[in-house]
């Protein structure tokens, strides 16, 4: 048996004289072929090489100093009876002059899963899980054999609310910074680690909401009480000293410098917010010292228009953001050499982001430049050939190596570091001397920024915030009160929220008159209105005159023509109790001008209003949820906010408003996404995979449109998975499954549902001391319970108290059960394939005669 072993081993890992052999034995499939991809013209993109069965799924690449690319799996390759990592699986993989692969050897120590790779200091870092845990690993090669022998283990990440912290929002990339240390980004379940450095940039955060927020999934909330939100750390080669960058992020997965130093990421929106006021695209950010991105659990994520946060310089849309990497050692034409390149895993394409400075931070546009289906694209190196190198994979799907290169020009050399583009240089150099006070207290910092405080620029002004925010209060306190000039001193007041106590409230209230409303710019009105939003979330509710007195100021503002200040007016109006918000909110609600989102948030404000209603505004409220469950637009998960919000509002009712209005508050919320009816199928047959692999190439043409559609009813996907503009939010979303799934993967993940379960999607499984255990979605974490939804379209719950719980870990199941396609005959199945592929389009090839 050992000489089986390792004689198929031998096989598996041969390099191109034995590819015909190994495609033979080991019964790989193919990933998708380079005809399928598109690209600009003067480029071409070639399939390098198909992951085999045992090298698992791809997720992260890098290249070490011999220009050898590293590939880590998504999965660990082997596990001990306790769980413990026993092989990693990363592969190494040599390449030729030609670009083809020569040589697969795996790195035989316990660590893998990797998000995040990184060849620097003759060592390979993984951020991934390993025998001691998750976290930072670093190999070396200690006898010189070329092969990584000793693993150390540099830091542990903990999870937010899984027993461990791995999985796709855990611990993600590495790069290494122009200043010789390493930067890591992790996603939004990962705690920052222990011992950060006291003079962290990134500091004095708080949700910084007025109103109760709607929060889900309830798991997302951290213990510590760090806002639910990804994170940039520093350390050094040997992760002693961690300082905490910036924070705000959702999932970013990877960091970029760019050859000025400036740093980069692709930050994840969350795709069920979709058609919710709160809801925020895929962005490019530019990560500066002490930035706050504003994200945050539930509804309570920030507008990018608000002063503290660090605007995006372009956002994507919807998309899976992976890989981020510039093209500075690509042999392409400039533009592309100088752009940064977006992974997108979900829509399958590859993102050329044109860059281009704006004062003390950048513009960007974007356009595709690799776009295929299949495309689950996950990361991105280029060569010492010059040419880009990409993989895809992830959650079990078929990976491949990629090739782009430009066909006809020579390579032009383009240093990494210390060329810095002539526009923007001086204001990015003046952002770099005020974050030098960032972490640091220093009497002198305080003449030095405060002009900067009054600067055009709002990336400079942000910069010279943070730095008064780092420098003793009482030192600043009486300047900031006395400022004069609307921009300084409303960043000034903002810093004095942000960080003095309620003893200087009235006053810094009282000084924002200096300014008034009408005389200001929009942008001007807004940061005033976040100014006496963080005064009131951090120093309290305001004294009964200073109240009334707000709401006059602010009442003759409300409803403006502004949907950005709208919002901010009725958030505040309604926080402090206006008599009047009920009224004008609710004519906003009605009018056809307010989008779908704003409604939604004006019915969100005035969900917590107990007083100024009259029987008419209420029965205008309640009559407008049910038309809009049947004409929203945008996630299914929109139907759950708006039961969400209608629930909070009864419970602010008093007896006789809720007999009066029962029939409005009692009606159901039916969206037009999910049918109300599905018609039942009798039981076909119980259908396996190896009887339906053969037939997927029939899926390419004559299918039926009708049939594909009326099978995803009928199978009941339509209840859990959103196409296009139906289904339900239980599952992944569908319509873009076809860009990152092959027809194998799409009919592996139908047949075998628990194979490969996304994390956002996993059940909990919670074990009692009486022997007992609940499996179900995690709706309420609390200090004293655990509240599960056993069946996600089921009402029903179980609620677990902590003192009870002996074990918490993740189900093996899958919430979708198995056999669900056995009402469907094969050609049925065939039709919803393409269906599926299509994302519900009529037009789509495999349905043309």
């Amino acid at each position: 048996m050992r000489i089986f072993k390792s004689l198929v081993l031998a096989i598996l890992l041969a390099g191109p004289s034995m590819l015909s052999v190994r495609a033979n034995v080991a019964a790989g499939k193919p990933a998708t072929p380079a005809s399928n991809l598109t690209v600009p013209e003067g480029f071409k993109a070639e399939l390098v090489r198909s992951a085999l069965p045992v090298e698992g799924s791809w997720v992260c690449l890098a290249l070490d100093d011999k220009g050898r690319l590293i590939i880590s799996p998504q999965d660990i390759l082997r596990r001990d009876d306790a769980g413990k990592v026993v092989e990693g699986g990363l592969l190494r993989m040599t390449l030729g002059a030609d670009g083809n692969v020569t040589l697969v050897e795996r790195i035989e120590l316990p660590v893998g899963g990797a998000m995040g790779l990184l060849y620097a200091f003759d060592s390979l870092y993984v951020s991934g899980e390993g025998a001691q845990g998750t976290g930072l690993y670093r190999l070396t090669d200690t006898n010189g054999d070329d092969k990584y022998d000793k693993l150390e283990f540099l830091k542990q990440f903990e999870a937010t609310y899984r027993t461990a912290a791995t999985g796709e929002h855990g611990p993600h990339g590495i790069v290494l910074g122009p200043d010789n240390h390493l930067y890591i980004i992790n996603g939004n379940e990962v705690k920052p680690p222990s011992g950060l450095r006291p003079d962290s940039p990134h500091k004095n955060f708080a949700d910084d909401q007025l109103l109760p927020q709607l929060l889900w999934p309830a798991n997302y909330t951290w213990a510590n009480g760090f806002p639910s939100a990804g994170c940039v750390l520093r350390t050094d080669k040997d992760g002693k000293e961690w300082t905490l960058v910036a924070g705000g992020l959702r999932n970013s997965y990877d960091l970029a410098f760019n050859r000025d130093g400036e740093m980069f990421t692709f930050d994840s929106d969350m795709d069920w917010d979709d058609g919710a006021p709160w809801y925020r695209p895929t962005r490019v950010n530019h990560i500066v010292s002490g930035a706050e991105y504003g994200w945050r659990k539930g509804s309570s994520k920030w507008p990018d228009y608000y002063p503290d946060s660090v605007r995006s310089i372009v956002d994507i849309g919807r998309s899976s953001p992976t890989g981020v990497k510039f093209g500075y050692d690509a042999n392409f034409p400039r533009p592309y050499r100088m752009a940064l390149y977006l992974c997108d895993w979900a829509f399958g394409t590859i993102y050329a982001v044109h860059l281009t400075p704006s004062g003390a931070s950048y513009k960007a546009k974007a356009e595709p430049f690799v776009t295929g289906r299949p495309l689950n694209v996950t990361d991105m190196e280029f060569g010492k050939d010059g040419a880009m190198y990409f993989i895809t994979g992830g959650r079990g799907t078929q990976s491949g190596l990629y090739r782009v290169a430009y066909t006809d020009s020579p390579k032009k050399v383009v240093p990494k570091w210390g060329m810095s583009e002539q526009d923007g240089s001086k204001q990015r150099a003046l952002r770099h001397a005020l974050e030098e006070y960032h972490g640091k207290a220093d009497p002198k910092a305080i003449d030095f920024l405060w002009p900067h405080l009054d600067s055009g620029d709002r990336t400079i002004r942000y910069a010279a915030r943070i730095a008064l925010e780092w420098q003793d209060v009482k030192l600043w306190q009486q300047r900031a009160l006395d400022e004069a000039k609307v921009n300084a001193g409303l960043a000034a007041s903002l810093a004095l929220a942000r960080t003095a106590g309620r003893e200087t409230q009235a006053a810094l209230l009282k000084g924002l008159a200096k300014w008034p409303l009408d005389s200001l710019s929009e942008e001007q009105k807004l940061d005033k209105m976040r100014v006496i939003e963080v005064s009131f979330a951090r120093q309290g509710k305001p004294d009964e005159a200073l109240r009334q007195l707000a709401i006059e100021k602010l009442g003759r503002q409300y409803p403006s023509t502004s949907a950005p200040y709208n919002r901010e007016l009725c958030s505040l109006l309604v926080y402090l109790e206006d008599p009047t918000v009920v009224a004008k909110t609710v004519r906003l609600l009605l009018s056809p001008d307010s989008t779908q989102e704003e409604q939604i948030h004006y019915a969100f404000c005035l969900r917590l209003v107990k007083q100024g209603w009259t029987a008419e505004t209420r029965k205008q409220y309640f009559a407008w949820f049910p038309r809009m469950a049947q004409s929203y637009h945008g996630s299914s998960k929109v139907l759950g906010f708006l039961t969400e919000i209608r629930a909070d509002a009864v419970k602010n009712m008093n007896d006789v408003e809720l007999k009066q209005f029962a029939a409005l508050v009692e009606a159901p919320l039916v969206t037009a996404s999910i049918p109300s009816e599905i018609p039942a199928k009798d039981f076909v047959k119980e259908w396996t995979l190896v009887e339906l692999l053969p037939q997927l190439d029939a899926v390419s043409r004559g299918r039926s449109f009708e049939r594909g559609k009326n099978a995803f009813l009928s199978a009941q996907c339509v209840m859990c998975h959103r196409l296009g503009r139906i289904g339900g939010a239980v599952g992944p979303d569908m319509t873009a499954a076809g860009s990152r799934y092959t027809r194998a993967d799409l009919l592996e993940a139908i047949v075998h549902p628990s194979k490969v379960v996304p994390d956002m999607f996993q059940n909990v499984t919670v074990f009692t001391r009486d022997g007992e255990d609940y499996t179900g979605r995690i709706l309420t974490d609390d200090d004293q319970k655990i509240v599960l939804q056993p069946n996600p379209l089921a009402p029903g719950k179980i609620e677990i108290r902590k003192a009870d719980i002996t074990k918490q870990e993740r189900a093996k199941l899958s919430p979708m059960p198995e056999g669900l396609i056995n009402v469907l005959t094969r050609e049925e199945i065939l039709d919803l394939l393409a269906y599926i592929e299509s994302a519900g389009s009529q037009n789509y090839p495999s349905f043309q005669k």
